[in-house]
């Protein structure tokens, strides 16, 4: 275990997260806001960073092991970090509520403890706001274009940050990879805020939702969430740009070099195209005698399907008030989730797409034991390793879930509560159904659930196996893993 290199790769995270603390500070400047609370956490930071990225490494190589100790151990510090501007300006006082709100923004979860967002002051709804956009795409990950890490190395932190079960390379090249992601990431950002302010939204206003979209992250500075606005353009547009960062940015980069055609033919892409069009439609269909037409269900279906299968939270109306069928079917897509190497969480589409295909391919090896069964994706035959890992993610993805609801439990809430909550809290959602609906929020949990539901977050957003590194003896033995 090359334990130098990673305490350098997590000073180097801190010293970035320093220089973000700068934003959410030229907006106290701004708007003449206390200073303190956010010049405190950037010298934490700076001091913090400073110091572990002046320990001397002998080797830079990076391993699988390195690469998933470093990006657990990154977002744990990081988020525990993050946490003192709120407790600092008295926003969340209590730090295992900052903690849990923070985790919840980097993480893109969107899951809140605050009954209020409206009492934040502009620089800590900024912040809020600013660490969906941040965990969106990955802090490691920028950190990759901002600094000099070079090395194919550095693909295993990807591979480790970036959600879904393949990371693949753009270019030869880790870093430029890295490059390309976080520029596809900033137009699209930037053309969401271009199309807000033509809706008539402030650019404030306008920049911090464009952050929590493009994050699927969900947090809003108004308690009515998207809703206060009341506006159908503003519902399609932000409802587009969450299905928009649902999607896999590789996509996106064969449009690019003009690659549309294969763009298109993406199995991936075709069958989230289908999930969402099904759900906005019968969702729509059930709920049209909530809302006089099935015009105006289907405003509101499409932005709620749009926002629970990208896992961004967001929401214009209260589905928790919605007939059953809707409900369960928001819940499915909250297992479902976005598209692999998208910013989006839950299970992916792709690994549904295997486990599905998987099915058949059981089924007829038991009956032909000697029969070849190959699993296509993609138009590529996938080996047999690939299936079982994905098989062996789902396994470890439900039986979180029922330990996580289990612990909950203890806390004598409803069944709906407890189990949507953490479903919604791993599969990064924010809002569940009952007391964690739209309209209620995760104050009710005790401090050792939100504990509980801090590690689901961080599980669901790394993909569990980083997280579970940390836990795992073997892993801080001293010698070279592979």
């Amino acid at each position: 275990m090359n334990y130098r290199m990673i305490l350098q790769v997590v000073g180097r995270v801190l010293l970035i997260e320093a220089l973000l603390l700068i934003l959410p500070l030229a907006v106290a400047l701004i708007y003449g806001e206390p200073l303190l609370p956010l010049i405190i956490p950037m010298l934490i930071a700076a001091v913090l960073g400073w110091l572990l990225r002046s320990i001397p490494v002998v080797k830079t190589d990076i391993g699988s092991t390195e690469g998933f100790t470093i990006v657990g151990l990154s977002w744990i510090v990081m988020s525990l970090v993050g946490a003192f501007p709120f407790v600092l300006s008295g926003a969340i006082p209590n730090y295992i509520d900052a903690v849990f709100e923070t985790v919840s923004g980097f993480t893109t979860t969107g899951a809140s403890i605050m009954t209020n967002v409206e009492i934040l002051n502009k620089s800590c709804a900024f912040w809020r706001l600013f660490t969906h956009w941040v965990g969106g795409m990955g802090v490691l990950v920028f950190i990759m274009v901002v600094l000099p890490m070079s090395g194919d190395h550095y693909m295993y932190i990807m591979r480790a940050e970036v959600p879904g079960p393949v990371v693949g390379k753009l270019v030869p090249r880790a870093r430029k990879t890295a490059e390309i992601l976080y520029l596809l990431y900033i137009a699209l950002t930037l053309l969401e805020v271009f199309f807000l302010l033509c809706g008539g939204m402030s650019f404030y206003d306008a920049l911090v939702h464009s952050f929590a979209t493009a994050g699927t992250g969900g947090f809003s500075i108004r308690a009515a969430s998207i809703g206060y606005y009341n506006s159908t353009y503003i519902d399609i547009v932000i409802g587009t740009f969450m299905l928009l960062f649902s999607i896999n940015f590789n996509l996106y980069y064969l449009l690019l070099i003009g690659e549309a055609r294969q763009a298109v033919r993406s199995e991936e892409l075709r069958v989230f195209a289908g999930i969402v069009a099904f759900s906005v439609l019968s969702i729509a269909w059930n709920i049209t005698r909530l809302y006089g037409s099935f015009s105006g269900a289907l405003r509101y279906s499409y932005f709620q399907v749009a926002s629970v299968i990208s896992t961004t939270g967001f929401s214009t109306a209260d589905f928790n008030q919605w007939p059953q069928y809707s409900r369960i079917l928001l819940v499915v897509l909250m297992f479902i989730g976005a598209c692999a190497g998208s910013t989006g969480g839950g299970l992916k589409v792709s690994r549904v797409i295997i486990l599905l295909k998987s099915i058949p391919a059981e089924v007829q090896l038991l009956v032909r034991p000697h029969s070849v069964n190959k699993i296509w994706l993609e138009g590529k035959s996938l080996s047999r390793d690939t299936v079982k890992s994905v098989q062996i993610y789902f396994y470890l993805y439900m039986l979180i879930i029922a330990v996580s609801a289990l612990l909950v439990s203890f806390d004598n809430l409803d069944g709906e509560t407890s189990f949507t909550g953490v479903i919604a809290c791993i599969s990064n959602i924010g809002p569940g159904l009952s007391l964690v609906g739209p309209a209620g929020n995760y104050s009710v949990f005790s401090s050792v659930s939100k504990i509980v539901l801090i590690f689901d977050m961080l599980l669901g957003r790394l993909e569990i196996y980083p997280i579970l590194y940390l836990f795992i003896p073997y892993v801080w033995r001293r010698g070279k893993h592979a």
